[in-house]
């Protein structure tokens, strides 16, 4: 009877050997894993997938939001570590990461040298205010990281999200970029998504000054040429075209080639300015804003979208400095917020612009869509809650700021100054006389499934001069109110995606739900919870025990 028993264990014992071994083989096989959190948060999306498996060198990235955190840095840590991790199991161990502390350095000298260093590099510091036991604390930390792959570098910052979040929601919206961040800086830095990008010029467009800042931005991710239209363009040479704010007419044949490039599947971003303001003369109570003749109107209205001659104004704005005296000999300035140089901030349900701060721009026209088939149009950006629209020609005077500026005027909202357009387009030129010169033979007609974006406004793309010095601020970058805008972010998020077609920018849909305590009833319920949480257990344990107790007094009294 024994050995039979010790038999029959034994090869149970050997079964469960050979089933957890033959387990692990077919695992060590067929990779899987499995993310059971509602919002999918250590879920990578698929083009990151296909990024990371690609790599042919090791990718490594020190991630400089290390030491002394607060709660909110911790949980930010926390996700770049997750994805991270992520990235290290996708890539078949070819990202590797590393926590430093920037402020490990022996003496403050040291630590000023390396934080200006990682400053060159894209990552700035920030001034994080907190309380300790009371008293308020300043701490300095660099919530970025530096991607090293091959030979080529790219700092990263990773606390983004809107001015006008809480900070714990901030925080929440950083997280969610994280994967999109580093995604998109491996990818640049492998050499996977060298887009050829073309700035259209020939129309009286920003000049090469005010270029500057957004020539920057776009050289960081992509191959960036200055586009001169004397024949077709191609989309197999051009992934993307920016028509940067012109003022002077297309010619017929330049918008043909367009036209023409959009019908092969190329995409175009367009920020135009509906109507020209001499600034010159705002002082003026005879100045005008007239519209612009750009022989672009028939074109963007048959892709769908109308740029109405007209300004927007809204209460929402940034400051323009106007002189409201003298003192002696010297003039007295003072910062004035201008209706005509709307902050915007409301923004639609998109990948562009999800967590986006709030961008400035100057003289910016509304938008109405009309009938064109097949086409989706996305609204991007809109009008706050106290805006108004003013149609052409609008007085654009300095004066009106001390007269005009009143809240009951201000009774339109939702505006709308921008739209994404995508779909098959169909061509101006069809059924319709072509350019002089333009043979019929090579006409294409209708579009393969394209994106074009049109925006209201060209200035978001032109940076600010230093009138003093003769050079160009950051793009975004207001001197009037010592503050970056969101300016780049947005065109960049914009030419990624048009340009993105592995759907690397799908990462930045990526969600993390705040699920914070009552903290009013975590202050009353306080003592409870302790109770149940200390109490609770021992009461599980005896009742485990006395029930064990009676079931083997019962099974062993019947043998």
């Amino acid at each position: 009877m024994m050995e039979t028993k010790k038999i029959e264990d034994l090869l149970k014992l050997s079964i469960t050997i050979v089933v957890i071994v033959l387990f692990n083989i077919i695992a060590s096989r067929y990779f899987f894993r499995a993310d059971l959190t509602e919002e999918k948060r250590f879920s990578i999306k698929k083009a990151t997938k296909e990024i990371l498996n690609d790599l042919d060198e090791e990718v490594y990235v020190e991630v400089y939001l290390a030491g002394d955190l607060n709660a909110d840095f911790q949980r930010l840590q926390q996700g770049v570590v997750e994805v991270l991790e992520e990235f290290e199991v996708y890539s078949n161990g070819k990202v590797k990461f590393s926590l430093n502390d920037p402020m490990i350095a022996s003496d403050k000298k040291a630590q000023n040298a390396f934080i200006s260093s990682l400053s060159l590099k894209g990552i700035t510091p920030t001034q994080v205010f907190d309380n300790e036991d009371g008293k308020k604390t300043q701490k300095l930390i660099l919530p970025g990281v530096l991607v090293t792959y091959g030979e080529g570098e790219r700092g990263v910052m990773l606390l983004k999200g809107s001015g006008a979040s809480t900070a714990r929601e901030k925080i929440n919206q950083s997280i969610e970029g994280v994967e999109y961040e580093l995604a998109t800086a491996i990818a640049q830095l492998s050499g996977l998504e060298q887009k050829k990008i073309g700035l259209l010029n020939g129309h009286d467009e920003l000049d090469s000054l005010e270029v500057i800042g957004l020539k920057t931005s776009l050289e960081n991710y992509y191959i960036v040429d200055d586009l001169i239209i004397n024949s077709s363009i191609s989309n197999e040479e051009y992934d993307a075209i920016v028509v940067a704010k012109p003022t002077k007419a297309f010619s017929e044949k330049d918008k043909y080639y367009v036209d023409q490039y959009i019908m092969q599947g190329g995409k175009v971003l367009f920020l135009i300015d509906r109507l020209g303001v001499n600034m010159d003369s705002i002082a003026s109570e005879n100045n005008f804003a007239f519209p612009y003749d750009l022989n672009l109107d028939d074109m963007l209205f048959k892709y769908g979208v109308r740029i109405n001659a007209d300004l927007l104004q809204d209460m929402l704005s940034t400051s323009y400095p106007i002189v409201t005296g003298n003192m002696g000999d010297q003039p007295q300035i003072r910062m004035i917020s201008w209706p005509f140089f709307p902050l915007i901030s409301k923004y639609a349900d998109h990948l562009i612009v999800k967590n986006l701060d709030a961008i400035s721009t100057k003289f910016v026209s509304t938008m109405d869509t009309v009938k064109a088939i097949g086409i989706q149009k996305t609204p991007l950006l809109f009008s706050s809650p106290y805006s108004r629209h003013i149609t052409a020609p609008v007085k654009v005077s300095l004066n009106d700021l001390r007269n005009n500026v009143t809240r009951e005027k201000f009774n339109e909202q939702n505006l709308v100054a921008g739209y994404l357009l995508e779909g098959q387009f169909t061509s101006l030129y069809k059924n319709r006389f072509l350019p002089k010169g333009i043979s019929k033979e090579n006409i294409l007609s209708e579009s393969v499934a394209t994106k074009i974006i049109v925006i209201s406004d060209g200035d978001i793309a032109r940076n600010e001069i230093n009138k003093q010095k003769g050079e160009p601020f950051a793009l975004g970058y207001d001197p009037y109110a010592g503050k970056t805008f969101a300016n780049e972010d947005f065109i960049l998020n914009m030419i990624s995606y048009l340009v993105d077609e592995k759907g690397l920018i799908s990462a930045r849909a990526k969600e993390v739900k705040i699920r914070p305590l009552d903290s009013i009833k975590v202050k009353e319920n306080k003592v409870y919870w302790q109770v149940v949480n200390l109490v609770s257990p021992l009461i599980v344990l005896l009742v485990f025990g006395i029930a064990k107790y009676f079931y083997r007094k019962k099974k062993y009294t019947n043998f």
